[in-house]
């Protein structure tokens, strides 16, 4: 088990979902399961972040699965993504004040990106969402963009320079 850092990459975070540092973020740990093949995060959100009186606010579970599977293409497939698409089912609502899990895998990879699925859990393993993503793989340019200048062994996770059209 490995936890999973923003710190150990050279550039800052203010990441809404996991940066622990965000005063106004959810603040929520994730973990790399190296065995298992996941990444994963234990969380329980206050009526801070309800939609409904009692549930969990329906975009902010949609924000926890697309972090977790984002943490899932650096930690299993090794390179810096951002999503270009996700579908999302809710089976059962997510309450507020208790305990729930959320867990992504890699499904598949190529040159230009990787096929990532999450789903978040009641504290008895039933599923409350689910959600199928795309990631796209950033080059050296668009990551610029998006975090800044990747160096060292970090450049290893970018992806190609797309062709010029």
């Amino acid at each position: 088990m490995r936890r999973l850092d923003n710190s150990r990459f050279g550039f800052p975070s203010n990441c809404f979902v996991c940066e622990p540092a965000n005063s106004h973020g959810l603040r929520v740990p994730f973990t790399h399961d190296e065995d298992a093949s996941l990444v994963f995060a234990e969380f329980s959100l206050g009526d801070a972040f309800s939609g409904a009186p009692n549930y969990v606010h329906g975009g902010l579970i949609l924000a926890l699965l697309d972090e977790a599977m984002a943490w899932a293409t650096i930690a299993i497939g090794e390179r810096f993504a951002v999503t270009q698409r996700m579908d999302a089912t809710f089976d059962r609502p997510v309450r507020v004040g208790r305990p729930h899990r959320v867990e992504a895998f890699v499904d598949g990879q190529d040159e230009t990106g990787l096929d990532t699925h999450a789903h978040v859990l009641k504290s008895d393993g039933r599923r409350c969402a689910e959600a199928h993503a795309r990631f796209v793989i950033l080059s050296a340019a668009a990551a610029e963009a998006a975090i800044g200048t990747v160096s060292g062994d970090d450049a290893k996770l970018l992806g190609p320079e797309p062709p010029a059209r």
